[in-house]
C-alpha cells in the first residue's frame, strides 16, 4: 500500500515526504543506538540519513534543471514554394499559412515545486499528529489490574439490632474507610495493590442478633486486615479481664488517639472445603496468627470498641506500630456514636 502511494504521489510531494521521514527516522535510531551503545541500530540509523542525503541531492539537481532549462534547438525546414502556373507567389503563400517555426507553441502547465514541497510537509505532520494523539484517545489495553473497590450494589436490610444502635457504622461505611490507597503503604508494602474489597453488616456471636457488629476486610497478596465495630456494653477493662482466661497471648494496653485500647493476639481458624464428589468440608483448623487492636468507640470507653486485625498466609505479622498507625488514619474517618 505504502509502495502503491509513493508511486502516484507526484516528485515534488514525494520526495520531500521521504527526505522528512528519511531524517526522523535516521536522527531517532542514530540517538537509540548511542544511548544504548548498539551497533545494529547505528547501521540501521546510517542506512536511513544516506537514503535521506540521495533524496536530497536528486532534490537539488530537480531544482537546478528547473532554474536553469537547456536551450531548445530548432530545425526550421526550408522549401521552396510551389509556383502556379499564373505565377501568383504570394496567392501560393498566403494558402500555405505560417511556417511552423512561426506558430505560437502549446503553453506548458505551469508548476510549483515550493507549494507541492510544503504540502508534502504538511501532510506528514497530519500523518505525525494523529499518530501521536491516537493513543491518548483510543481506549487502551493496558492489562493492569486496578484495586479492589468496594461493593456499590443494592443495599441490603439492615438487621433489627442496627435500628437499635445509636447511629451505627454499617459494613460499607467501615470498608471505604479502611480501603484507603495509602493502606498498603502503611503495612509496608507499597508496590501491592487491594485484590479484595468488602463489608457486611453481622451481628456478635452468642447475643441472639442483638448486637450490631459490622465488618470490612481488605485483602493484599502479603497480608489481610480487617475492621470491625462491636456495639456492646463491654468496656475495654473488662475486655482485658476477660482476655487473661482465654487464649489471647501478648496483651498489652496503651492509649491510641485518646481512647483506651489493648494489642492482642490470636490464631485464625482454618477450614477446608472439598470440591470432590461428596462436596464435603474438612475440619475446622488452626490458622496462621493474628495480631488485633482494640480501640474504645470513645474517649470514655462508655462500651463497644474497634478490632482492627491483620494476618498473612505465612504467618508473618508487621510491627504493632503498623497497627497503630492504621487505627490513626482510619477511626477518625468513621462517624463516631451519638451520647
Amino acid at each position: 500500500m505504502l509502495g502503491l502511494l509513493l508511486r502516484v504521489l507526484p516528485f515534488w510531494v514525494r520526495e520531500p515526504l521521504l527526505i522528512v521521514v528519511g531524517s526522523v527516522f535516521g536522527v531517532r535510531i542514530m540517538y537509540l543506538a548511542v544511548r544504548d551503545q548498539e551497533l545494529v541500530p547505528a547501521g540501521l540509523g546510517v542506512l536511513f540519513l544516506v537514503f535521506t542525503a540521495v533524496r536530497v541531492h536528486m532534490v537539488v539537481r530537480a531544482l537546478r534543471a528547473r532554474r536553469n532549462p537547456p536551450p531548445i534547438s530548432t530545425t526550421t525546414a526550408t522549401a521552396s514554394p510551389v509556383v502556379p502556373a499564373d505565377g501568383t507567389v504570394a496567392d501560393a503563400a498566403a494558402q500555405a499559412g505560417p511556417e511552423p517555426s512561426q506558430r505560437p507553441a502549446p503553453q506548458e502547465k505551469e508548476h510549483h515545486p515550493w507549494r507541492q514541497a510544503f504540502a508534502a510537509v504538511a501532510l506528514f505532520g497530519a500523518l505525525g499528529a494523529t499518530v501521536w494523539v491516537a493513543p491518548h484517545v483510543m481506549p487502551s489495553d493496558n492489562t493492569t489490574p486496578k484495586p479492589a473497590s468496594c461493593s456499590d450494589g443494592e443495599r441490603e436490610a439492615l438487621p433489627k439490632a442496627y435500628e437499635k444502635t445509636p447511629r451505627p457504622v454499617t459494613g460499607e461505611e467501615l470498608c471505604k474507610a479502611l480501603n484507603r490507597p495509602d493502606l498498603a503503604a502503611v503495612l509496608g508494602t507499597p508496590g501491592e495493590i487491594a485484590t479484595t474489597a468488602s463489608g457486611n453488616n453481622n451481628t456478635a456471636l452468642l447475643t441472639d442478633g442483638k448486637v450490631a457488629e459490622p465488618e470490612a476486610e481488605v485483602r493484599f497478596d502479603t497480608y489481610t486486615v480487617n475492621v470491625s465495630a462491636t456495639y456492646n456494653d463491654l468496656s475495654i477493662g473488662q475486655d482485658v479481664k476477660l482476655m487473661k482466661f482465654g487464649d489471647e497471648k501478648d496483651v498489652k494496653t496503651l492509649t491510641v488517639l485518646g481512647r483506651s485500647a489493648v494489642f492482642s493476639s490470636s490464631h485464625t481458624m482454618k477450614l477446608e472445603i472439598n470440591l470432590g464428589s461428596g462436596g464435603s468440608g474438612g475440619p475446622v483448623g488452626q490458622g496462621p496468627l493474628a495480631r488485633t487492636l482494640t480501640v474504645a468507640l470513645d474517649r470514655k470507653d462508655r462500651g463497644g470498641y474497634y478490632d482492627i486485625t491483620v494476618w498473612s498466609e505465612s504467618g508473618a505479622l508487621p510491627d504493632d506500630g503498623v497497627l497503630v498507625d492504621i487505627a490513626e488514619k482510619v477511626l477518625p474517618t468513621i462517624r463516631e456514636r451519638s451520647s
